[in-house]
């Protein structure tokens, strides 16, 4: 698609037209270049538009109400609409374009996740790397003693294929079960297996997220490109530490241990594709292929690998690219010759679940120079455009995960989520609408960041005193008290008002955990923007990725200094990007390409052995005045 320029003065191209459009009834407005998809438009911006195959147009569930100048309908609008609801201006958002000043109504269908299980992704041409093709084969004879599968691949005879010994197993039943009448399963090049009768509508592969602390599966219908269902759950290797030094660190204490996390990966891997199949009602064995993204660190320990050169400088992987792999290698039961596709790391951490991210949010075809951060016990961070990327990993600990926190904990019912602040009052937004448990790392960043703006918390990160605080906020002031020797500001009263032992608080510890987290973030990406000559203004859009990153405020994360001071509408919640690219390498074997060639077009930047990362880490510590 080729976007309409405008020209500056002297008749050169300025750059693409943009647009305006007002999203209703949440009354979102974002400007956009002419030309993109309204899908497209909703998506970068954090606009929830139904969907269930991720704008490629086969689930034709992203209704939307165009109540101005609607573009005239395409085919599978007409598919989709009676003829007066396209009169009415209803169109599918993932076909219509945004050609001028728009408003758009979108129905209320569609609530994010907890568990971020979507994430901005992009249009992919279908072209899995498993196939099925349905064959008639003439039956031998005395004159035509032909193999079986010399029958079988002259009848393929567009493909140079190598026959798997499951396949030349599976052919003489299959074939003489049904008179000669057969599916084969081809992956790549290679003749898999050999199925009784026409079996090509059932094609199937399952794209996993495995992050150290939620795991996320999708299962993909391969001959349509559409999800059929996704499930996600806790990783099972929590008891051994929430993050993943502290997992290395106990395969360093007893080797063993290694063993016992290897299984419980591939229990909390195999328990997903069981759940994700059973609700689709598909027989595992049709499951064909899987994708994994995870950071190195999880990757290795899913597959034995021992992850100890990752702890310890100089933090050497065992492999960027790995040896052939099956799904069974993970634990995941599917067709006995089933194949992992497992995403490469960049370097010990930034691991494979960027370059999945990387992939799905296209950062090496952009134009803009657009800033992307993890954000989790280990924050990666990369800068660039399509003509250069760095990469870079910090250290921001367990605050944002819940861990660390006197009153944290994951983002589960009873979870504070939002905290909204005045001089006179303060309201919570609980996950599940239950009785507010603890503090998770949305609610934690926004209440420190209402702290900070009533001035109740100086730039230092110190708590004021009462007599200070009774001028600032005379209505939350009853709320800055003590706890023992601690200073602590209480957000729910669990017993009896003046009872802080059994309240929801935030403590000054907290707070200077998270102010060590956000100054690790911030140090890791100025240091890129030195490294690229440049300064934050010269950012054009910063995507926040990952589960913690779906549910963090922008302007919160402005307001602490996590993310560059650039414009609110800059900075994008990704979500589950790791997920999206997973998903992006099942349905095209040319943006599984794509992923491989990001290897050689990242840059990685360590900050460990910088004599200056220290100072610089300091120097973040104190919050924006």
């Amino acid at each position: 698609m080729t976007l309409p320029v405008t020209q500056d003065a002297d008749g050169l191209a300025a750059g693409p037209v943009r647009v305006d459009l007002l999203f209703e009834p949440s009354g979102r407005r974002v400007r956009v270049p002419a030309g993109v998809t309204l899908f497209d438009a909703a998506s970068w911006n954090g606009i929830a538009i139904d969907s269930t195959c991720g704008g490629h147009g086969t689930c034709k569930k992203c209704k939307v109400r165009v109540l101005d100048g609607a573009a005239p309908p395409t085919a599978l609008d007409e598919r989709a609409f009676s003829l007066e609801e396209l009169r009415d201006g209803w169109r599918l958002a993932c076909r219509a374009e945004a050609a001028g000043d728009t408003t758009i109504d979108v129905p209320p269908l569609v609530t994010r996740p907890k568990a971020a299980t979507v994430g901005v992704g992009r249009q992919v041409i279908l072209r899995p790397a498993v196939q099925k093709r349905y064959l008639e084969l003439d039956e031998p004879t005395l004159a035509d003693q032909h193999s079986d599968l010399e029958r079988l691949l002259a009848a393929v005879d567009d493909l140079e294929l190598r026959a798997d010994l499951h396949a030349v197993r599976a052919i003489g039943p299959a074939l003489r079960a049904a008179d000669y009448k057969v599916t084969a399963v081809i992956v790549d090049d290679v003749l898999i297996d050999v199925q009784p009768g026409d079996t090509t509508g059932r094609i199937f592969g399952i794209a996993f997220d495995l992050g150290t602390t939620t795991v996320v599966a999708t299962l993909l219908d391969l001959s349509t490109g559409t999800p059929a269902a996704v499930a996600s759950a806790l990783n099972a290797q929590q008891p051994f530490g929430a993050d993943v030094i502290t997992r290395i660190s106990a395969t360093m204490l007893d080797p063993e241990t290694l063993g016992r996390l290897t299984g419980l990966a591939h229990q909390t891997l195999g328990e997903l594709a069981a759940e994700v199949c059973a609700e689709a009602g598909v027989d595992p064995a049709e499951v064909y292929e899987i994708a994994l993204a995870g950071n190195a660190t999880m990757t290795h320990i899913a597959l034995g690998i021992d992850p100890e050169p990752l702890g310890v400088a100089p933090f050497i992987l065992a492999t960027r690219l790995l040896p052939e792999v099956l799904a069974a290698d993970l634990g995941v039961a599917a067709h006995p010759r089933a194949r992992a596709v497992v995403f490469p790391p960049f370097g010990a951490y930034v691991g494979g679940d960027i370059t999945a991210g990387l992939l799905a949010s296209g950062m090496d075809r952009d134009q803009r120079t657009r800033l992307f951060i993890d954000i989790g016990t280990n924050c990666e961070i990369v800068l660039g455009n399509r003509d250069w990327l760095l990469a870079t990993a910090a250290p921001a600990g367990p605050a944002f995960e819940g861990a660390a926190i006197r009153c944290g904990m994951r983002a589960a019912d009873g979870a504070i989520e939002v905290v909204t602040m005045t001089p006179d009052t303060l309201d919570l937004k609980v996950i599940g609408d239950a009785e507010p448990a603890g503090l998770c790392g949305s609610g934690l960043v926004d209440a420190v960041t209402g702290l900070v703006r009533l001035g109740l918390l100086d730039s230092s990160g110190r708590l004021v005193p009462e007599e200070a605080a009774a001028d600032l906020a005379p209505g939350l002031a009853s709320r800055l008290t003590q706890l023992g020797a601690e200073r602590v500001f209480v957000l729910h009263w669990l017993g009896e008002p003046g009872d802080v032992s059994r309240s929801v608080y935030l403590s000054q510890r907290d707070v200077r955990e998270l102010q060590f987290a956000k100054a690790a973030i911030a140090t890791g990406w100025h240091i890129l923007l030195e490294e690229a000559g440049l300064q934050a203004s010269d950012i054009q859009q910063v995507l926040l990725a990952g589960s913690f990153g779906s549910y963090l405020s922008p302007a919160n994360a402005i307001r602490l200094g996590l993310v560059p001071p650039v414009g609110v509408l800059r900075v994008v919640s990704a979500g589950n990007v790791a997920g999206e690219g997973a998903k992006m390498a099942l349905l095209s074997v040319r943006e599984r390409a794509g992923g491989l060639a990001l290897l050689e077009e990242v840059r990685y930047v360590e900050l460990s052995d910088r004599a200056d990362f220290n100072d610089r880490f300091v120097d973040q510590l104190a919050f924006p005045a």
